[in-house]
């Protein structure tokens, strides 16, 4: 069985009713790479297929509004940005500039600008759950597998929650 879509194409299902698509997508100096998932292909919605390619097709203006709620957290410091920001800075000391791609003086900002946005899971699952319909993967140092920061996001897009991936 398979669930056909004007974005993705045909989504077959495993032997297991799983269903998976990835893709590269292109934007700015970036490239994300953007999973859909989703364990048994009978809890997918074409609703949610449809929510699922606006966020990737409009993937410019989520990772924008997902650094503005980082730059949101900066001020509480016991925020999972700011722990995040303490532990770059502790861990490149006088290097942090080199990796920067921006330098305003301001640390955390530069910090929140220099992340490389390196993946996006949706979960398609998920779709108007309780539960994150997409998890978006943000470093400092591309490859960087632990010192992460996830963040994750709502069937409408909205910032649920960022937490560090350690």
């Amino acid at each position: 069985m398979a669930i056909e879509h004007d974005y993705f194409g045909v989504l077959s299902a495993g032997p297991d009713g799983a269903i998976f698509w990835s893709e590269r997508v292109d934007f700015g100096d970036q490239s994300v790479t953007v999973d859909l998932t989703a364990p048994d292909q009978d809890d997918v919605s074409i609703d949610a297929l449809d929510v699922a390619a606006a966020l990737i097709s409009g993937i410019e203006n989520l990772d924008a509004n997902v650094r503005r709620a980082m730059l949101a957290e900066v001020d509480d410091r016991t925020s999972e940005v700011t722990e995040y920001i303490l532990q770059q800075q502790e861990a490149y000391g006088d290097e942090l500039e080199q990796v920067l791609v921006d330098i305003s003086g301001d640390a955390a900002v530069d910090i929140i600008r220099s992340l490389r946005f390196a993946s996006m899971t949706i979960l398609a699952d998920e779709h108007g759950g309780s539960e994150p319909f997409a998890v978006l993967e943000y470093a400092l140092d591309a490859d960087a597998t632990d010192d992460v920061l996830l963040v994750n996001l709502g069937s409408d897009g909205a910032v649920l929650s960022v937490m560090s991936a350690d």
